[in-house]
């Protein structure tokens, strides 16, 4: 399965690639919202996207709008924001799921492997 992780913080960005790769994903990293839509462009065939809130160039709503013209592929948004506008925003563009952060590498695997599932289910 292949993933995208769009996280401008270089060192989770590291982190999180290491632990999804370890569960035997294949893992492209994006460092802001531009580099996200040209891999989006280049390789339209994520089986799911991981996409960081708070991104510089182009920014996770947009990126969001982007990915939802080209298809369902499922997303999971990262945010250090708790408030509950954040997440109804995401909600209401259809974001699959929320995690914040700082969380559990383990729990972004098991959270990943749910929306995959769910995914390959309708």
């Amino acid at each position: 399965m292949r993933l995208l992780l769009v996280e401008d913080e270089s060192e989770v960005a590291k982190l999180l690639a290491q632990g999804l790769s370890e569960a035997s994903y294949a893992v492209d990293v994006a460092v802001n919202g531009m580099q996200g839509r040209r891999l989006i462009k280049e390789q339209p065939e994520y089986d799911l996207i991981i996409l960081d809130v708070m991104l510089p160039g182009l920014n996770a709503w947009q990126l969001l709008q982007q990915i939802r013209q080209r298809g369902a592929t499922p997303v999971l948004f990262l945010t250090t924001k708790d408030g509950i506008e954040d997440r109804l925003r995401g909600l209401e563009l259809h974001d699959d799921d929320y995690l914040l952060k700082p969380f559990a590498v383990s729990e972004l695997v098991a959270r990943v492997r749910k929306l995959l599932r769910r995914a390959r289910e309708k």
